[in-house]
């Protein structure tokens, strides 16, 4: 037994040795199949990307670990660093190829580059809104060049309108804002409210992104004039056989201009040195927190409860056209995220009758819906919708509630009405005289240019319109007067007098007395132009001259 034992031993050592030197064999042919490492392609481990695991000594996998658990590897990844400076968030989510050499490119990047003051202001304009319009735009899957339209649209001024009744940061027309339920009331503007306004402009480039198949530059051409404008610049281009990228297209001139301005901007942004600019820095973190108020408020009330101004309000709720928020909605505020938990706290705190101030007004003789809205700023819908009225009859001493403002209407500086005021008063340069003029039946923008030798587009700009919105009889324009060419020589220096008419004045006794002309007189005063005589105690104004005497 023994004898047999030692033979079965002595067969499987050599059995095992043989294994052995045949494993070692392999591995040596499969080495020489190798190429030998050459010096230079050793590169040490970058512990900060490979991670914990990288820098300790292999685990045997092979070895026995009894009645234990598999290990496995602890990898400690470093998290991605996130950048203070929101420019910087801003260039890390690029997309488009924005490495173009074009001469209408090269033309804008000349004009940005040299105006840094002009991007300065638009940063600084912009830094309520940027956060959170990249946010917005990073969760949708759009390149964050996207984030510098608005100052393409207007220059991130949020009460931006252009002739074209384009309104807000993002520049919707009254018909696409609605496509895209921005409402327009007389309370509100959702096209300029930065939340409703942005997620809108997000739906729409994404739609136009998708209608051209993934080409950026024909959908930011098609935000600008429109996708059938668009599409057919490009058909015309196919059926002659031509290129139909963006710069082969026969666009409209503002629209040639408007896709280089973006990317001039995008390359501006992402090589500011190369430029001699230096960004404006913005953090990256929000600027405001988004409260929800339940109802309709006060905007001077809320800027007090927050502690803020009530610029400040209006510029970070700027859909909200009147003295309070709409009380259809949305009711929600923006403020300063460092004023937010204040504000919420007061505004549980106040009673919903204290919200807005009103006022029970009793309908007198020769009363009418319209007389009542304009004495308290505020319109016959507001009036209808509050009384529950269904038509605009109105008896004696019938009572209504009326909401008005809380504090003097002056004060809520950013509002519309304020805001026209602002605009109407300010004259586009010296030695011009102003004059109010009030719209009567038929009247047109056009009409009333040519009565005061300028063009439309000029008076509605004058009077924060675009061309295509309605004039009501009654409304109040102004109308910046120059004087007539003869009057403007080197010895002109031109004054305004506001003269009170006297017993036994008449226009041409005025005329004569300022050396100017009746017709001057009636141009510069429409209101007591149109009369057949003056009476004492009417003003005019009058365009003097006062080195010619």
């Amino acid at each position: 037994m023994t004898y047999k034992f030692f033979w079965v031993c002595l067969v499987s050592l050599t059995l095992s040795a043989c294994q052995t030197a045949s494993k070692i064999e392999r591995n040596n042919a499969s080495a020489d199949l190798l190429e030998p490492a050459e010096e230079a392609d050793i590169v040490e481990a970058d512990t900060e990307k490979l991670g914990f695991i990288d820098t300790v000594p292999p685990v045997n996998a092979t070895a026995e670990t009894p009645d234990e658990e598999p290990i496995e590897p602890v990898i400690a990844t470093s998290k991605p660093r996130i950048p203070d400076d929101l420019w910087d968030r801003i260039r890390a989510g690029y997309q488009m190829n924005i490495d173009l050499d074009r001469p209408r490119l090269s033309s804008q990047l000349r004009w940005f580059s040299s105006h840094p003051s002009y991007l300065d202001r638009v940063s600084k304009r912009g830094e309520r809104y940027l956060y959170y319009i990249v946010d917005e735009l990073e969760k949708a899957g759009i390149p964050t060049e996207i984030a510098l339209l608005p100052i393409v649209e207007s220059g991130f001024d949020p009460f931006g309108y252009s002739h074209g009744r384009a309104s807000g940061p993002w520049q919707f027309i009254p018909s696409t804002g609605q496509m895209y339920g921005l409402d327009q009331t007389w309370w509100y503007d959702g096209r300029r409210d930065i939340i409703g306004s942005t997620q809108a402009a997000i739906a729409y480039l994404t739609r136009l992104h998708k209608m051209f198949d993934g080409d950026w530059l024909h959908a930011l051409a098609s935000y600008n004039s429109g996708e059938g404008t668009v599409r057919r610049a490009i058909r015309k281009n196919q059926k002659a056989g031509k290129p139909t990228d963006f710069w082969s297209l026969d666009l409209p001139r503002e629209t040639r201009a408007y896709v280089p301005k973006l990317i001039a901007l995008a390359k501006i942004i992402k090589n500011p040195e190369k430029y001699n600019y230096s960004t404006y820095f913005i953090p990256n973190k929000p600027y405001f927190d988004v409260v929800n108020i339940g109802g309709q408020l006060d905007l001077a009330q809320a800027a007090e409860m927050a502690g803020v101004s009530i610029d400040e309000v209006y510029l970070l709720n700027p859909g909200f056209n009147q003295w309070a928020t709409s009380p259809d909605g949305p009711h929600r505020l923006l403020m300063p995220i460092s004023k937010a938990k204040q504000f919420r706290t007061k505004l549980a705190e106040i009673p919903n009758k204290e919200r807005v101030t009103w006022v029970r007004y009793t309908v007198e003789a020769g009363d009418n819906l319209l007389l009542i809205a304009k004495q308290h700023n505020t319109t016959v819908n507001v009036l209808q919708n509050v009384n529950k009225i269904s038509s605009t009859m109105i008896r004696v001493g019938q009572e209504l509630m009326i909401p008005v403002a809380g504090n003097k209407i002056e004060s809520y500086t950013l509002s519309s009405h304020q805001r026209l005021l602002a605009k109407q008063s300010r004259a586009p340069n010296r030695n011009r005289i102003k004059i109010n003029y009030t719209v009567n039946a038929g009247d047109s923008l056009w009409l009333i240019s040519n009565k005061y030798d300028t063009d439309s587009k000029t008076l509605a700009r004058w009077n924060n319109m675009g061309l295509g919105d309605p004039l009501m009889p009654g409304k109040k324009l102004v109308v910046w007067l120059k004087p007539k060419q003869s009057e403007q020589s080197t010895r002109s220096v031109m004054k305004k007098v506001v003269y009170t008419i006297r017993s036994g004045d008449s226009l041409a006794l005025v005329a004569n007395k300022f050396k100017v002309s009746i017709n001057d007189i009636r141009d510069w005063n429409p209101n007591v132009g149109s009369k057949k005589y003056v009476q004492p105690g009417d003003t005019v104004t009058l365009l003097v001259n006062v080195v010619g005497g």
